[in-house]
């Protein structure tokens, strides 16, 4: 399985900070997260989110300037920021770029 980013930036005994990008079209290699998270999104975009089998679970909508804060267990991820509360997908997935911009953002795990 790949890295949750595209570049690791930072990383001490509390936390790992990524970088994550991805180009109009372009989708992420398969992952899975196994740490409660947040992230940043620097440039929003629409993600459509695939399963460990390549099944489409949907899309999920991320909007510039969004902060997410994410719980990992039994193998999902549920959303706890009020933004998209309670929202659930599996924790390995990969996500694709569905808009017509570049999706950046900035994801820090916690240790």
């Amino acid at each position: 399985m790949a890295g949750i980013g595209n570049e690791k930036v930072f990383e001490n005994d509390k936390v790992v900070v990524w970088n994550f990008a991805l180009a109009p079209g372009e989708e992420s290699p398969m992952h899975t997260h196994t740490r409660q998270y947040m992230w940043y999104a620097i440039e929003g975009a629409p993600l459509r989110l695939f399963d460990e089998s390549g099944t489409d679970i949907g899309v999920f909508e991320v909007p510039t300037g969004a902060v997410y804060s994410l719980k990992v267990d039994d193998g999902y991820i549920e959303v706890l920021s009020d933004i998209s509360k309670g929202t659930r997908f599996p924790a390995t997935h990969s996500a694709r770029n569905e808009g017509n911009k570049p999706y950046r953002e900035v994801l820090v795990e916690y240790k």
